[in-house]
């Protein structure tokens, strides 16, 4: 799967591109970045209803290449240019977190090990 897949897959709105066409290969849907940090490896996207800069940062650390903002939550100016500085894609969509997650997993998206 591909960023763009993940774009149609959500029925999402890019609000900062980075390179849609990088592949992607799991996902993690958190509110909380310091489970992102501690139990996450491995992962190319988050999706995440929390909205401030912390979450592009996790992102970047975690070398991620694409964050999904879910229930229509959409980053501020500081936010997106953060995002565009680090070339991370931005993307929002209205669907809740564990529908956006159900979505992408349906379409072949795993979320990796557990352990």
């Amino acid at each position: 799967m591909i960023v763009k897949d993940i774009v149609d897959i959500l029925q999402g709105e890019i609000i900062c591109e980075g390179d849609l066409n990088q592949e992607i290969k799991t996902a993690c849907g958190s509110d909380m970045m310091s489970d992102v940090l501690a139990f996450v490896k491995d992962q190319s996207v988050l999706l995440t209803g929390l909205v401030n800069p912390q979450v592009v940062r996790t992102a970047e650390m975690m070398d991620m290449a694409c964050i999904v903002f879910v229930r229509g939550k959409k980053p501020d100016e500081s936010m997106i240019k953060l995002a565009q500085s680090k070339d991370i894609t931005l993307i929002q969509t209205r669907f809740r977190m564990f529908t956006a997650c159900g979505l992408l997993y349906s379409n072949g998206l795993s979320g990796g090990c557990t352990i």
